[in-house]
């Protein structure tokens, strides 16, 4: 069986782990990577959209990452309990036709006791802007450990 630490119960180190392993999974824009720290009957709600199994996460994010181009995201802890991590999000992206968008968000996360992410329900609101007022600049991927948080970039 593969480690998915941290584990709940989570202390406050222990959650801001696992939303920096999430944000960094999300930035490898590798849908199946991503998928693996779900549990195999995982249920979602991503804005409007209800996503259930590892199968339809894969097609989700496929879906997702082939629109939204040159994404970069950014998690912040919001509050944890025992087995559930709220975090707030925004993540910056653009579209096919260059339009670019900075989208704010809310998640909220319960794990199984292997530590695999059971349930996510994801509120996001998308903003457009221009080009000149991104924030994120760093190359694909993880985010660089100095990059400023959300807390100190202002959102």
């Amino acid at each position: 069986m593969e480690d998915h630490s941290p584990v709940p119960p989570f202390t406050r180190d222990s959650a801001i782990q696992k939303v920096r392993g999430a944000e960094d999974g999300w930035n490898s824009r590798d849908p199946e990577k991503v998928s693996k720290v779900y549990s195999l009957d995982s249920r979602w709600r991503n804005r409007g959209e209800w996503v259930t199994g590892r199968e339809e996460i894969v097609g989700f994010l496929t879906r997702k990452w082939s629109r939204e181009l040159e994404y970069r995201l950014i998690k912040e802890l919001w509050a944890f309990g025992d087995d559930r991590i709220a975090v707030r999000f925004a993540y910056e992206s653009h579209d096919t036709d260059g339009n670019w968008w900075r989208s704010f968000g809310n998640e909220n996360w319960e794990f199984d006791a292997d530590g695999l992410l059971a349930v996510r329900h994801a509120c996001i609101n998308d903003v457009p802007i221009t080009e000149a007022e991104r924030r994120y600049h760093w190359p694909l991927g993880r985010r660089p450990d100095d990059h400023p948080s959300l807390s100190d970039l202002g959102f």
